[in-house]
């Protein structure tokens, strides 16, 4: 199987190769790392444009601008691996990932695969905290990821069949990950592996925060994402 990693940039100059050097080393020749990148004003573009010129795996594209959910989109868009890997900035990947989340696509049944996640601080250490399927209650299922996601795309690799179904993202539509989480629900089974197969690495900068919105916040994205749930089915029925 040909390997798509999608990694959805902006000023992450901190932590990229660090990220990058966890996520190649357990690549093939012919897998490769789309990166779209929506801003590096932080200065790291030569940084990026270098590892580029230094590994032909690694592509680096013009993000859209509109946000982290539409900079996903787009490098998912420029995926042409059989599995697609979400992957943040920041994290770190463990060494046996690639292995053992390839090793669970072998049932055809499996469109999605979430693994668990170990929390770090920003230097990369174990923080000793809850992990993150701890944290989230995390277990697949429609209705339960409604009321909480643990679809966290930075766990997540998915099956290329799932494109033309995902994309493009409604724009209502606040957390990628909860969308092709559910997309992959709809059109077969998602998959959740025990080990923790990533650093995740908690600093200020994240874009992902682990505390809730306000409840007025909450019920309004919970509206939006129902109404989007029907397009989806469509898209699901159509494909199918």
């Amino acid at each position: 199987m040909k390997i798509s990693v999608a990694m959805a940039y902006y000023n992450g100059g901190t932590y990229i190769e660090e990220q990058m050097d966890s996520i190649l080393s357990q690549l093939g020749n012919q897998d490769e790392v789309i990166v779209s990148v929506d801003g590096a004003s932080d200065g790291s573009e030569p940084i990026l444009l270098n590892m580029e010129k230094k590994d032909c795996r690694i592509q680096v594209i013009k993000g859209p601008g509109k946000g982290v959910v539409k900079n996903f989109e787009n490098a998912i868009r420029h995926c042409t691996g059989d599995i697609i890997y979400l992957s943040d900035q920041d994290d770190i990947w463990k060494p046996d990932k690639v292995k053992k989340v390839n090793a669970a696509f072998d049932n055809l049944e499996v469109k999605a695969i979430l693994h668990d996640a170990e929390i770090t601080d920003e230097n990369g250490k174990a923080t000793g905290a809850e992990s993150l399927f701890a944290l989230r209650k995390s277990k697949p299922g429609i209705l339960k990821n409604l009321i909480k996601n643990s679809y966290v795309g930075c766990c997540m690799a998915f099956r290329k069949e799932l494109i033309p179904v995902i994309c493009p993202i409604p724009k209502e539509m606040y957390m990628h990950d909860y969308w092709i989480g559910t997309a992959a629900d709809y059109m077969g089974q998602v998959c959740f592996l025990k080990d923790k197969l990533i650093g995740y690495r908690r600093h200020s900068s994240n874009v992902t925060q682990m505390t809730h919105g306000s409840i007025d916040f909450m019920v309004k994205k919970r509206i939006d994402i129902i109404r989007c749930l029907g397009l989806l089915k469509k898209r699901v029925r159509e494909i199918g």
